[in-house]
């Protein structure tokens, strides 16, 4: 049963975002912490422009993604080695160049002054996410902000996304996604959730491709593609 099917409830609406590439510019920090695993490694860095849109799916198919670029592959157990001395590095670095987009928190006020309740559910571990948030002035906008790590799915699994709808206390027949990449649509499409994507976050084919429910250009236009999308009136 989808997220839709469920019958309306007391709990509030809920509006539940992506973070990297959806709430903030997170690149510069996510890309450097790459090229510092790529030298310790004895291989060249990467260019942003040229490593922003392997960001979206989480550090393991970041690093993945760059060793490819850098013309080395990787077998699992290296992998995870070079997981825990990313993890390592960006967790000393979550906000060296890291921002909110513009309209962010102006978006977050309107969203909650209509009654939702906000989420964050990220393919970025827990930990690392509850940290820069903090250190960007939003996590006490959030009900919950759960991570990769924080249950035993993560993105693109729908449970990743119903999982924090349930953790918030929010209402899943009255919940929207908002993020930037496929596996944020592939989730909330197969959670039966209605999804909204942005356009300037981290992929490598743009949203449109993906199929969500609306495409907006700035977060001045979330409030209105809410509106559109999600059942405010219980039956």
């Amino acid at each position: 049963m989808s997220a839709l099917d469920r019958s309306p409830s007391s709990l509030p609406p809920i509006a539940v975002f992506d973070l990297d590439g959806t709430l903030a510019e997170t690149a510069g920090d996510l890309v450097g912490t790459l090229n510092a695993i790529l030298a310790q490694e004895g291989l060249a860095p990467l260019a942003l422009a040229q490593a922003r849109d392997m960001i979206g799916a989480g550090a393991k198919a970041l690093i993945r993604r760059g060793f490819e670029a850098a013309g080395e592959t990787l077998d699992d157990a290296r992998l995870e080695t070079l997981f825990v001395a990313f993890l390592d590095h960006y967790g000393r670095h979550l906000c060296d160049h890291s921002h909110l987009f513009p309209g962010v928190t102006q978006a977050l006020d309107d969203l909650a002054a209509r009654g939702f309740a906000l989420a964050v559910c990220t393919n970025k571990v827990e930990a690392h996410a509850l940290a820069l948030l903090e250190l960007l002035e939003v996590s006490g906008r959030f009900s919950a902000i759960c991570g990769r790590d924080t249950f035993a799915h993560f993105k693109p699994d729908p449970r990743h996304i119903t999982l924090t709808i349930e953790r918030a206390g929010g209402d899943p027949a009255r919940a929207v996604m908002v993020g930037d990449s496929r596996a944020d649509i592939d989730a909330a499409k197969a959670a039966g959730i209605p999804v909204i994507a942005v356009p300037f976050g981290y992929t490598d084919l743009p949203v449109e491709a993906f199929g969500p429910d609306r495409v907006i250009a700035h977060f001045d236009e979330l409030l209105e593609a809410v509106d559109a999308l999600v059942p405010l009136v219980r039956a």
